[in-house]
């Protein structure tokens, strides 16, 4: 655009230059020669009327560049400005998030060791000791049970081996022919009772 100013303001010197000429040669009568250069000062003037319309064109193109570039510039703000903002929001949705993440792992370290919930881990470890130990009284009464058992069966046996020994020495006594040492030692004193009966009558 420099150029064009230099052309606009070069052309009008010669355009001056031209007419100056041509009223001079028209002063001296000259006529012919004062035409001649007068079209000079039109040639002139139309090179300047044309560089002055090309330094308006390149004007308006550098206004409107220069606009567009002020909005591309804004608009770069605008578009930095937002992506801070972008990137803030992201940074504290991140801050959010684990602290959110850190107080769920919280609240279910509380909820895991509570013994008022029936779904922690201590209450189920509480209740599996409670079943063995329930389990352990189980089998103790039931193997006290089983040796009480075993000592009523031997007292049983006990007995009836008493029975059968004493069901022998009867046999044996009623086999002597009512002897009363035998009939003594089988069934006690009611025996040794009788004997002594017998011998009186025998006297």
């Amino acid at each position: 655009m420099r150029e064009a100013d230099s052309a606009v303001s070069e052309w009008g010197t010669k355009a001056q230059a031209a007419a100056s000429k041509a009223e001079q040669l028209r002063s001296q009568g000259q006529s012919p020669d004062a035409d001649r250069f007068d079209e000079l000062a039109k040639v002139a003037l139309r090179r300047q009327i044309g560089f002055e319309e090309s330094v308006r064109a390149l004007r308006s193109q550098v206004e409107q560049q220069t606009s567009l570039t002020d909005q591309l510039k804004e608009g770069l703000n605008k578009l930095r400005t937002k992506r801070e903002e972008l990137v803030n929001k992201r940074d504290e949705l991140v801050s959010r998030a684990k602290m959110a993440h850190a107080q769920m792992q919280v609240q279910q370290a509380v909820k895991d060791v509570s013994v008022m919930d029936p779904t922690s881990e201590l209450n189920r470890f509480e209740e599996r000791i409670r079943r063995e130990e329930a389990m352990a009284r189980g089998m103790a009464e039931v193997s006290a049970s089983s040796l009480e058992e075993q000592f009523a069966s031997l007292d049983d046996s006990t007995d009836e081996l008493e029975v059968e020994a004493r069901l022998a020495a009867l046999r044996s006594g009623g086999s002597s022919g009512g002897s009363s040492g035998g009939s003594s030692s089988a069934v006690g004193q009611p025996a040794a009772a009788g004997g002594s009966s017998s011998g009186s009558s025998g006297g």
